[in-house]
Order: C-alpha cells, then structure tokens, then sequence
C-alpha cells in the first residue's frame, strides 16, 4: 500500500512533540537549564590559535619577522587569554555543579577569576613547551629518510599536529581543568586519525610515523626518543570493577615504554603493569601483556605462505 508523500499540516508540529518527549525520558542526552558548558568552537578556536603561537609563519600568518613578531604574538595572547577565561571558568563552574561542591549555577564563587588563575598557568607554560616540541621535530626528521627539512614535518606530518595539540591538552590535563584538554584532542584525533589521550605523559623527541590509528591510552607513560608507527595500540588489559560492579578509575591501566624504543605497525600493548624496557624493538603485530627486559627484540615468528593457483611452468 503506497503512503501519501504530501506533508500534512500536523507533521512536523507532532515530530517536534516526540522529540521533546525523549528530552524526558532520556535526560543524559540533553544539557538544558544547567550551567553553560564550554563551547566547542571556542575550544577549537583556541587550539588553532595555540598552534599559531607555537609555529608562528606556518599557518595563518605571511610575513612575520622580527620587527613585528612581538606585536602579533602579543595580540594572540591576549585574545587566548581571554577565550580560555571564559571557557576554563564554564568548565571549572560545571564540574563543580556536577558534582555536588556548589549548589548551583549561581554560587558565589568566582569561577571566571579560578579561570584566569588557571589559564595565565597554562600560558606560562607555552615557552619550555615549545623547546619539547622542537626535539618532536626534529625527532621526526631524524626518524624519516623521505623528510626534506622541518618545514616539512611541521606542514605536513599528522603526527606532529596530533603530539603538539596532546602536549598542550597535558597542560591544562595537569592542572586539574575538565573537558577542555579532551575536547583539543579529539578534535586533533578526527583530523588526524590519532587518538591521543591528554592525561598521557610523553617525553622529548617523541615520534609517530605516518600515525593513522595510532591509540594511546590516559595512564601510558612514554619516555625520551621513542618512535611509534601506524596502527600501535598503548591500551588497557582489562578494567577492573568494585564490589558494586562499577569501574574502578584513577589507577594505572595503560604501559609503560621506556626511552629509545621503537614499536613498529599494528603492535598492540597493554596493561598498566606491562614495561617495554629502553632500547628493545616490538615488532609489527605483536601483540604483548608481559613486560620486556631492556635491549628486547619481540617479533612474531615468521609464518609460511601458501600460493594457490598461478603458473606453475612459469620461470622464477
């Protein structure tokens, strides 16, 4: 039986009215009359803007030099400081509404004033960051025979971008301010295919190569000079419950790898007692849940091939 394809007068007035019946029923969905949350575009915004302070000449901006570096770099500080204010303070208020620490969106409490404490923290951070990242760079030109040079890690390598914006999360990770931080790195995640967690801890000359499904977990902590490539999962074993069958949080459920190892494609490790030793090589597709003494070599056997078909005549 065909329906009729006309749109009657009482649709959309009716779809409206099941939509708004579910705003009940499914509460955990929706975020109304509640305290404002930080807004993702801002967040966005902001994380560009740090991007542009870290590499300045490589993004927005033509024509920076040093006459007039000090001028542009104050203007982006002064609009991140005052984007961050506001969106740490939305974030620092909620929580706190959450859970249970102030009654209501109208406390007292001067959340925008804890925002600036916390973002002028953060910002004091940016210049020993940028002296990190740039052993990140060069990490990668040393770790890759097809790099021309910096200009090229820096414009066009997924793993830089998707370190730098994780090392910035970390700050804000660090100083106890919600969202945000994740918020940055799920947004470098769904543009670059690397998923990066900003409770993470990751030392210098860190390098992804290639980078795409790369998964690291928020209790990993990675040490100097490491290289990852495509596809390596530093995740959890398992997640323990209580006695209520609820998770159990804040323990360590990620690895830990030390300096100068090298984990090669599609290798998953796993655990938050799990050690890859310094200077020991996992292979492509291992798969590993024990920890490794140092100077390791862990590869998988290699398997045999079987060949159907084709010519047998033909020569070698």
């Amino acid at each position: 039986m065909a329906t009729d394809p006309r749109v009657k007068d009482d649709d959309l007035p009716r779809l409206t009215q099941r939509l708004v019946a579910t705003y009940d029923r499914l509460g955990k969905l929706n975020h109304l009359g509640h305290c404002p949350l930080p807004r993702y575009s801002e967040v966005v915004a902001a994380t560009q803007d740090l991007m542009e302070l870290i590499y300045p000449g490589y993004r927005n901006r033509e024509g920076l030099h040093r006459g007039n570096i000090g001028y542009y770099v104050g203007d982006l500080v002064d609009r991140l400081h005052d984007r961050l204010t506001q969106q740490v303070g939305r974030a620092l208020r909620h929580e706190a509404v959450r859970d249970g620490l102030v009654g209501d969106c109208e406390s007292v409490e001067d959340f925008e004033a804890l925002g600036q404490a916390k973002t002028m923290l953060f910002l004091d951070r940016l210049p020993e960051l940028r002296e990190v990242l740039a052993t990140d760079v060069e990490a990668a030109y040393d770790g890759d025979p097809a790099c021309k040079g910096a200009d090229e890690v820096i414009f066009c390598y997924p793993g830089l971008e998707a370190v730098t914006v994780q090392r910035l999360a970390h700050q804000l990770f660090d100083l106890d301010i919600p969202f945000i931080p994740r918020m940055m790195t799920e947004w470098a995640h769904g543009r670059t295919g690397i998923d990066i967690h900003p409770g993470a801890t990751i030392g210098p000359y860190f390098f992804i190569d290639h980078g795409t499904g790369v998964v690291i977990g928020e209790t990993c902590r990675i040490g100097s000079h490491v290289k990852l490539y495509q596809g390596v999962t530093l995740g959890a074993l398992s997640f323990p419950k209580d006695a209520d069958g609820k998770l159990v949080r804040d323990t360590k459920r990620h690895p830990t790898i030390e300096d100068r190892v090298v984990v090669y494609a599609n290798a998953t490790i796993l655990g938050g007692r799990t050690t890859v030793g310094h200077d020991s090589v996992i292979g492509s597709s291992v798969w590993l849940t024990d920890s490794v003494e140092p100077h390791s070599t862990i590869v998988i056997e290699k398997p045999k091939l079987r060949v159907r078909g084709g010519d047998a005549a033909a020569p070698a």
